[in-house]
């Protein structure tokens, strides 16, 4: 059996996400912005929390987590590159390792380029992807400490997994993403009709994260550097592609 997903909104626009598994009854969260909103799903569901996964430093991934441990006891899994600067962890974890979690071998991606210590957590099985801030719904996250050589890598081994995953991205940023999207790759026809259907989707309350694969590598642009159409469309046919996704990081940051 693929493992549970609860989608828990954080914040003004950031997300939790709980995993379950209905064999052993272990359940974890990948980030905690805050620890009320997580501890009412957990107690809505009847769940009981056994791990706690960090994708990165940031107060808005990490700020509920020592409150969320002290009420559930449950581990905490992280980036050792990074652990001087996250909460104390039981696990530290190295990029590329498997891990055994929650009944299913997970995978730990190394992916920096908003922060140099980012990892996202993969689990083959369950087709689940928990990319934090760096693979987002249309969008990627702000290079607040890596290159932009170092994301656009990033997302391009993230765009390597199969299409059918699941995409469990931080924030609920999917409309402003959808704007710049469409400023800079107007004819594309998928990217119009999903830019529709968040508009009508924020309208009326939903969420629009988490996603699918497939769709982000059709319509979201910092997957299509690569792409000859959207390369001709900002000037750059003939610049790398590593080029084209840190100007598109450069238009979008002043969008």
């Amino acid at each position: 059996m693929p493992l549970t997903l609860d989608t828990v909104p954080c914040r003004s626009d950031n997300y939790a996400f709980l995993i379950h598994d209905d064999a052993s009854g272990a359940t974890a969260v990948v980030d905690v912005p805050d620890a009320a909103p997580v501890l009412a799903a957990l107690e809505a569901r009847g769940w009981h929390l056994s791990d706690i996964l960090i994708t990165h430093h940031h107060g808005d991934h990490i700020d509920g987590v020592d409150a969320l441990r002290a009420v559930t006891g449950a581990a905490v899994w992280g980036a050792a590159a990074d652990q001087h600067r996250l909460p104390a962890l039981d696990h530290s974890l190295a990029p590329g390792v498997a891990q055994h979690l929650l009944g299913e071998t997970m995978t730990v991606i190394d992916v920096p380029g908003h922060t140099v210590g980012h990892i996202a957590y993969y689990f083959p099985k369950s087709a689940l992807l928990f990319s934090g801030d760096s693979l987002m719904g249309l969008g990627c996250g702000r290079l607040f400490e890596g290159t932009p050589d170092q994301m656009w890598a990033s997302l391009s081994h993230l765009a390597g997994l199969p299409d059918d995953v699941t995409v469990c991205s931080g924030h609920e940023y999917s409309q402003s993403n959808a704007r710049f999207a469409l400023s800079i790759d107007p004819n594309n026809a998928a990217l119009q009709a999903r830019a529709t259907k968040i508009d009508r989707d924020r309208a009326a309350g939903k969420s629009t994260i988490p996603t699918e694969l497939w769709l982000e590598k059709a319509t979201n642009p910092f997957l299509r550097a690569a792409d000859p159409s959207l390369k001709a469309a900002l000037g750059l046919s003939n610049a790398a592609d590593s080029a084209v996704f840190a100007q598109m990081r450069r238009m979008k940051d002043n969008f």
